[in-house]
C-alpha cells in the first residue's frame, strides 16, 4: 500500500474498466494482472470481486491475463496476489458498488444508504428494486479509482472465508482442453530446437540436407548456434530434429566444476559479497559467551521437474517496423516476456501481445519464456503461420532454470543459559534473479544461443523478498546477529527463481541448527525455540503444530520426530511443522503435521491445498532431488535420473489453520517450503542419531554424515 489510500497495482492501473466490467447478461467480467499456475489464484480473487459487489460468485467471469486486455501487475510471484491483486480488486469493487447504489438510488429517488444489494439486486425498503444488469448504461467505469469508498469489514463476510469450489477444476478434472499443449490454432506449424550438446558449445557445421528432404518440413532455422525445424505436423518435426543433431558438429570444452566438489567451488569462487543484516554483538547483547558452535549446510542445484514440459506459441505477422508479434505461453510474468521478447529483437513492446494460457504448474522461473522465445525464432521464418513449440522432457529438465546450489555456514555464541546471544549466517550460491526483465542482459535461453551467454544473475528486490537470504535473517529474538551474501559472480549452470527461493536452504540450514544447540544444552527443540521466539503469532503455529502432532510421546524404533518453524520472507504467512520419520535404509517421511497462520484466508480449503502442495513439493526435494552433471553438461535428464517422490511415497500431511480475519491476507504459497525439509532433517537425526547436513537425504549423503 502507498500514499493516496490505494494499493500499488491499483495506483499503477488506476482506471476501474481495465478491472471489471458489469454485463447487462447479468455476468461480471474481471481482469487481473496475475496468472493461474494451478494454485486457485483466480478463485480467490473471484470471491474477493463477489464479496465486495454482493453477487453470487457463480457470475464473476475471470478473464485469463494478456498484454492487451490486463492491468500490469507485474509478475505472479512471490506469493503475493491475494496481497496485491486482492486488494486492488476489493478497491476497484468497493467503488463500482458505490456507483452502482448511487444509480440506483436517483432511479428508484430513495437514499443510497435505505438501499441493499443481494446478487446484483438493489432493493429499496417499500419493495421497489432495479439490478445491476439494468443500469449498465447509467454507471461509467472508465474512470479512475479515487480511494474514497471503504471496503467491506471483515466482520461482513459471507463469500471471503468460505471453501468456494474451485473455477478451473472441473475442466480439468473432465480433460477439457484448457492447457497451452491443447491449443491448436488455424494453419499452425510445429518447431522443434536442437539444443547443444553441453553448455557453452558452439556450433561448428550443421548439415540440413536429409532434415530439409523429410516431408512435410517447412524450414531449418538457424541464428548462431540456435537451430530449430518447423514442419506441418509435430511427429516430423520431432523427426527432422533429430536428423539435425545428427548432422551438426559442435566446438565443446568442459565448463562446469566437479560436482562432488560442489560445496567447495560454491564458497571459492568469486563473489560478491554484501551484508544483508547486523546488529548487536556479543559483547552488548547478553553476557559472556560460554561456548561456540558452528555448522555448514549444503543444496545441490534443483530443476522444477514439471510433469508437463514448457511449450510457446508464437505467431509473427507483417514485416519490417510493420510487423507485429502474437505469443501465447504460461509465463508467470507476460507483461516482463513481453519486454524481454522486444528486447531481444529490438523491437518495440507496442507490437507484441503475450497471452496466458494454463500450463503444467511449475512456481518459479522454468522454460516457459524460453519456450515463447523459440516459437517467435521459428515463427518469423513463416510469416502469417502460427507456431507451436513443445520441449522435450531432456530439455524441460537440463536446460530450464535451475533452483541454485549454495552453501550455508552458521555459527552461534551461547551464554550460560544455552540461549544465543549471537547468530551468524553466511550464504555462498548464485542469484535467483534470471527472469525476463530482472537484468540488464536478455535472460532467454536462445538469446545465449545467439548472441553468447548470459552473465550471473543477480538478487530479486528487497520489497518483494530477497533472493539467496530470503528467511536468513533471524526471527527469533536473538541480542546478536550478522547475515551475509556472497552472491557468485560465475554461472556454471543458468539459475533462477524457484518456489521459496533461498527460504528453502535457509530455513534448512538454520532450523536444523537449532536442533542442534537444543541437543548440546539438554533442551527440548520445541521448548528451545519458544523460549527465544517474541512474535505471539509465531509462538501459537509453533505450539498448535507441536500439539497436534502430539510432541513428546515415545517413539518406536527407527522412527523419530523433528520440529520446525518460520515466517516466509519475514512477512508473509507462519508455518511451523512436525515430521514424522521412518528410518532404515532409506528415509520415508510418513506424516507431516503443519500449522499455518496466513491472516484472513480468502479460500480455507485454496490455503488447506497450497500448503499440503508445498509440503509434498518439499519433501520430494528433501529426500530425492538432486540435479546431476558432468564437467560438460546436465546428465539428469529423465525420470529415470532426476528422481522426485513417487506417490507410495508421498506422506500423510494434516494442515491447521489458525484464522486471523481481522489481519491482512498473508502469502502462503511458498511458507511450508524451509519449515517441511528442516523438520525432516530434525526427525532424521531422532530417528538414527545422524546429522546430515547435506540435501538431499539420500543414503549416500546419511552414511557420508556418520562418524568414521
Amino acid at each position: 500500500m502507498t500514499g493516496g489510500g490505494l494499493p500499488d497495482t491499483l495506483r499503477a492501473n488506476p482506471r476501474l474498466s481495465s478491472w471489471v466490467r458489469v454485463n447487462d447478461d447479468g455476468t461480471v467480467t474481471v481482469r487481473s494482472g496475475k496468472v493461474e499456475l494451478g494454485q486457485g489464484i483466480l478463485t480467490a480473487l473471484a470471491q474477493i470481486v463477489a464479496e465486495e459487489l454482493d453477487v453470487d460468485v457463480r457470475r464473476v467471469r475471470m478473464v485469463a491475463a494478456g498484454t492487451d486486455v490486463s492491468p500490469n501487475e507485474g509478475g505472479t510471484t512471490g506469493s503475493m496476489s491475494v496481497q496485491h491483486s486482492g486488494a486492488a480488486l476489493r478497491h476497484v469493487c468497493a467503488e463500482v458498488r458505490a456507483g452502482y447504489v448511487r444509480a440506483a438510488a436517483a432511479k428508484l429517488g430513495t437514499d443510497p444508504a435505505r438501499l441493499v444489494v443481494r446478487d446484483g439486486e438493489i432493493r429499496a425498503p417499500d419493495g421497489s428494486g432495479v439490478t445491476y444488469w439494468e443500469l449498465v448504461d447509467d454507471v461509467p467505469l472508465d474512470r479512475e479509482a479515487s480511494g474514497a469508498v471503504a471496503a467491506k469489514a471483515p466482520r461482513e463476510y459471507a463469500v471471503v472465508g468460505t471453501s468456494v469450489e474451485r473455477l478451473d477444476l472441473p475442466g480439468k478434472v473432465a480433460g477439457h482442453r484448457g492447457f497451452i499443449h491443447d491449443l491448436v490454432l488455424p494453419g499452425m506449424r510445429h518447431g522443434r530446437v536442437v539444443r547443444p550438446p553441453s553448455r557453452g558449445a558452439g556450433l561448428a557445421t550443421l548439415d540440413t540436407t536429409r532434415a530439409e528432404a523429410v516431408p512435410g518440413v517447412v524450414a531449418v532455422v538457424r541464428i548462431g548456434s540456435f537451430v530449430g525445424v518447423l514442419a506441418e505436423r509435430e511427429e516430423v518435426a520431432v523427426h527432422a530434429a533429430e536428423l539435425l543433431r545428427a548432422g551438426a558438429r559442435w566446438q565443446e570444452r568442459p565448463s562446469l566444476p566437479d560436482e562432488f566438489r560442489l560445496a567447495e567451488f560454491l564458497t571459492s569462487a568469486p563473489a560478491e559479497t554484501t551484508v544483508v543484516s547486523e546488529a548487536g554483538v556479543p559483547a552488548a547483547a547478553g553476557g559472556p559467551v560460554e561456548r561456540t558452535l558452528s555448522a555448514v549446510y549444503h543444496r545441490p542445484y534443483l530443476a522444477h521437474a514439471s510433469i508437463g514440459p514448457s511449450c510457446g506459441i508464437a505467431l509473427a505477422e507483417g514485416d519490417g517496423s510493420a510487423e507485429r508479434l502474437s505469443v501465447w505461453s504460461h509465463s508467470q510474468g507476460i507483461y516482463q516476456l513481453r519486454g524481454e521478447l522486444a528486447r531481444a529483437l529490438g523491437r518495440p513492446v507496442d507490437g507484441i501481445t503475450v497471452h496466458h494460457v494454463e500450463g503444467a504448474g511449475c512456481y518459479g522461473h522454468n522454460g516457459a519464456d524460453d519456450a515463447a522465445f523459440d516459437a517467435v525464432l521459428l515463427a518469423r521464418a513463416v510469416p502469417g503461420r502460427p507456431v507451436k513449440v513443445v520441449w522435450s522432457r531432456a530439455d524441460e529438465l537440463s536446460w530450464s532454470p535451475l533452483g541454485p546450489a549454495a552453501v550455508v555456514q552458521l555459527s552461534a555464541d551461547l551464554d550460560a543459559a544455552g540461549n544465543v546471544v549471537h547468530w551468524r549466517h553466511d550464504i555462498f550460491g548464485n542469484g535467483h534473479a534470471g527472469r525476463p526483465g530482472s537484468h540488464d542482459w536478455v535472460g532467454l535461453l536462445a538469446a545465449a544461443h545467439t548472441a553468447g551467454p548470459a552473465a550471473a544473475p543477480v538478487e530479486p528486490p528487497v520489497n518483494k523478498g530477497p533472493g539467496a537470504s530470503r528467511n536468513a535473517i533471524p526471527e527469533y529474538a536473538f541480542p546478536g546477529h550478522r547475515v551475509v551474501d556472497h552472491r557468485l559472480l560465475t554461472m556454471p549452470l543458468r539459475t533462477s527463481s524457484l518456489r521459496s527461493l533461498g527460504a528453502h536452504l535457509n530455513v534448512f540450514a538454520a532450523e536444523s541448527f537449532l536442533d542442534e544447540l537444543a541437543h548440546a544444552v539438554g533442551a527440548d527443540p520445541v521448548e528451545y525455540r519458544l523460549r527465544q521466539l517474541t512474535d505471539p503469532r509465531g509462538r501459537a503455529v509453533l505450539a498448535a503444530a507441536a500439539d497436534r502432532a502430539g510432541w513428546g510421546r515415545p517413539r518406536a524404533e527407527s522412527v523419530g520426530y523433528g520440529v520446525a518453524y518460520a515466517r516466509y520472507k519475514n512477512t508473509g504467512a507462519y508455518c511451523a511443522v512436525v515430521a514424522e520419520v521412518y528410518a532404515e535404509r532409506e528415509v520415508r517421511v510418513r506424516r507431516l503435521t503443519l500449522a499455518v497462520d496466513a491472516g484472513l484466508v480468502v479460500n480455507p480449503d485454496g490455503l488447506v491445498n497450497q500448503i499440503e502442495g508445498g509440503a509434498v513439493q518439499a519433501t520430494s526435494w528433501t529426500v530425492k532431488e538432486q540435479v546431476r552433471f558432468d564437467r560438460s553438461t546436465v546428465t539428469s535428464d529423465s525420470w529415470e535420473t532426476y528422481l522426485i517422490l513417487r506417490f507410495t511415497e508421498v506422506p500423510a500431511v494434516d494442515v491447521q489453520v489458525l484464522s486471523h480475519p481481522g489481519d491482512p491476507s498473508l502469502g502462503a504459497g511458498e511458507a511450508a517450503q524451509g519449515p517441511v525439509a528442516a523438520a525432516i532433517g530434525n526427525a532424521l537425526c531422532d530417528a538414527i542419531g545422524v546429522r546430515v547436513r547435506q540435501l538431499p537425504l539420500t543414503e549416500q549423503n546419511i552414511v557420508a554424515a556418520m562418524p568414521a
